[in-house]
């Protein structure tokens, strides 16, 4: 069947599916910015308001491996219809919040549509995309990423700057109810579907991921795994256990593990995992340095992110057209090289300046865009389509667990290097250089995952 067909308008379509998932990429990304004003709103303090990016985080781990489900057994147009009305509804509930507790509901709901549409959204465009432009679709899907996380400290600097924080919410509201809109007309159905039942089951054990996450990221914060993080860590590790074992035992699994099977899809979903960590880490990793060894203000060190965002906003379309030139293994392995020079460069050059800094970021969140996405085509090109919505769910969940992990094990190697030197947080470089020596050699083990794709023709690659 082709999928293509049932779509009118298919620019039309691409672009309102993408203008969702821009919109929530920006607001999910911009959020910190308003973190001072919101404390003082809310009368709470850091560690409390970093739930509104933790507790995201969380719950869109629960939903991820949902999705695969709600795109069999839901018709496409009525679920991206819900996506958006969650996340609006969600939206209002954070800019009326008279206290930190509704917001943090307001927060959850635009968590679970964030979740199922990330997964979501990718599946469609592979979907309804022959393999010949699935590189180039995918491409532009990375510029719409790149994009949200370049601008959205910059639109949420210019908004706060006029209004209060709740215009800033009031701004996202309302580029969702114009998408709402738009997706009455544009959005539609794209592929036959595939019902059965849904296993509550899978979904209860699915909180031992979220477990693990939460685990993971108390570990990063606090340094150190008491009685309480490792009772829960037990636990999240039995429930995962749980749903591996049910996933691949179960003649309708919630999460189709059996895609595991194909080893191109593997190495897939290990390469945009840890391109991701690269990422990630850089954007936590890289203001410390700023405001810690360079002694730069918290406005500067946020502001000299966006080179590097912007670079691979524009590499990443460039990526899809390189991926069909050059083939998906030889495209994987030079962004790796280039990751790897990138982190290479941290551990050897003494004394960076701030310009040194954007120049190295440049190279690592540059080669990102030669993995993240061309990784994540080539797992859906391993696939049949009907598994495809079960792939990139696997490989977002497990992209975002792997990049929790880096940010943890970052934090981790960066306070015991300094504590074991007797070093207070911002008198020096020995903790960072421990941690870009770290994820230089994870680096290096990205570049042994890319040599170990089949060589398949550039045709059929792409």
């Amino acid at each position: 069947m082709n999928t293509t067909s049932r779509i009118v308008n298919r620019k039309a379509f691409i672009i309102t599916l993408l203008a969702g998932t821009f919109t929530m990429s920006i607001s999910q990304s911009s959020l910190s910015t308003a973190y001072p004003t919101l404390m003082k709103y809310f009368n709470v303090g850091p560690t409390t308001i970093q739930w509104l990016t933790t507790g995201f985080m969380l719950v869109m781990c629960l939903t991820m491996p949902i999705s695969p489900w709600l795109l069999n057994n839901v018709s496409f147009k009525k679920l991206y219809l819900g996506i958006i009305s969650i996340f609006s509804i969600g939206t209002v509930i954070i800019m009326l919040a008279p206290n930190f507790p509704v917001a943090m509901l307001g927060r959850i709901l635009e968590a679970l549509a964030v979740g199922i549409l990330f997964p979501s959204f990718q599946s469609v465009l592979l979907e309804i995309t022959t393999k010949d432009k699935r590189s180039r679709t995918m491409g532009i899907a990375g510029l719409v990423m790149g994009s949200a996380l370049a601008s959205g400290p910059i639109i949420s600097g210019i908004v706060l700057k006029f209004v209060s924080w709740q215009g800033l919410f009031a701004f996202f509201l309302i580029i969702m109810i114009i998408i709402f809109i738009s997706s009455l007309f544009y959005i539609t159905d794209v592929s036959e579907k595939h019902s059965y039942t849904f296993d509550i089951y899978s979904t209860v054990s699915l909180i031992g991921i979220v477990g693990l996450l939460y685990v993971i990221n108390q570990a990063g914060t606090s340094m150190s795994l008491n009685i309480e993080l490792i009772v829960v860590l037990i636990v999240s590790l039995v429930l995962s256990i749980l749903f591996i074992h049910r996933q691949l035992t179960i003649p309708q699994p919630l999460l189709d593990l059996k895609v595991m099977k194909n080893i191109n899809f593997d190495l897939a979903v290990l390469l945009t995992g840890f391109s991701y960590i690269s990422l990630i880490v850089v954007t936590i990793i890289y203001p410390l340095y700023y405001q810690n060894v360079l002694h730069m203000s918290v406005l500067n060190s946020g502001l000299s992110l966006v080179p590097p965002a912007i670079l691979l906003s524009i590499l990443n379309p460039i990526s899809g057209r390189l991926a069909k030139s050059l083939g998906f293994k030889r495209l994987l392995l030079l962004g790796m090289i280039i990751i790897t020079i990138g982190w290479l460069s941290l551990v050897i050059i003494p004394n960076k300046n701030f310009i040194e800094m954007i120049i190295i970021a440049c190279l690592i969140e540059g080669g990102n865009a030669f993995v993240m996405m061309p990784a994540t085509t080539l797992g859906g090109n391993s696939l049949p389509n009907n598994l495809i919505s079960h792939g990139t769910a696997i490989i977002t969940t497990v992209r975002q667990i792997l990049g929790s992990l880096g940010v943890s094990l970052a934090m981790i190697i960066l306070s015991s290097a300094n504590k074991n030197f007797n070093l207070p947080e911002d008198s020096g470089q020995i903790g960072y250089k421990y941690v870009f020596i770290t994820f230089f050699v994870l680096a290096l083990i990205g570049c042994c995952f890319a040599i170990l794709i089949r060589n398949y023709s550039n045709k059929k690659e792409s």
